[in-house]
């Protein structure tokens, strides 16, 4: 069974930083692009970031541009975004999300991804 967990949320202040880890289980993403989106009260979940299978190319929402970063290690079954500059604006529940093959840095739709995760919250105070 395919498992994608999510963990590091918590409550930051403006300015400040956190760093979200997904561990995958049940299978090996290595050869598939990994994505994180969010979803804030009241919105629809909206695409955050992608890393492509080798961890070589990477695509961003241009709301994080600059502040968040993606990363992937393959020897673990990890994706990491470590976010800076946090704004209370990216306060929502993030998920890892995950193709059930390949896939492209470009996937930034709900409908791209076949896996995801519980998510984790992160809260942003002002």
């Amino acid at each position: 069974q395919v498992q994608l967990v999510e963990s590091g949320g918590g409550l930051v202040q403006a300015g400040g930083s956190l760093r979200l880890s997904c561990a995958a289980s049940g299978r090996t993403f290595s050869k598939h692009t990994m994505g994180w989106f969010r979803q804030a009260p009241g919105k629809e979940r909206e695409f955050v970031a992608a890393i492509s299978w080798s961890g070589g190319n990477t695509y961003y929402a241009d709301s994080v541009k600059g502040r968040f970063t993606i990363s992937r290690d393959n020897a673990k079954n990890t994706v990491t975004l470590q976010m800076n500059s946090l704004k209370p604006e990216d306060t929502a529940v993030y998920y890892c999300a995950a193709p059930k093959s390949g896939g492209s840095v470009y996937y930034t739709g709900l409908n791209d991804y076949d896996y995801w995760g519980q998510g984790t919250q992160v809260t942003v105070s002002s």
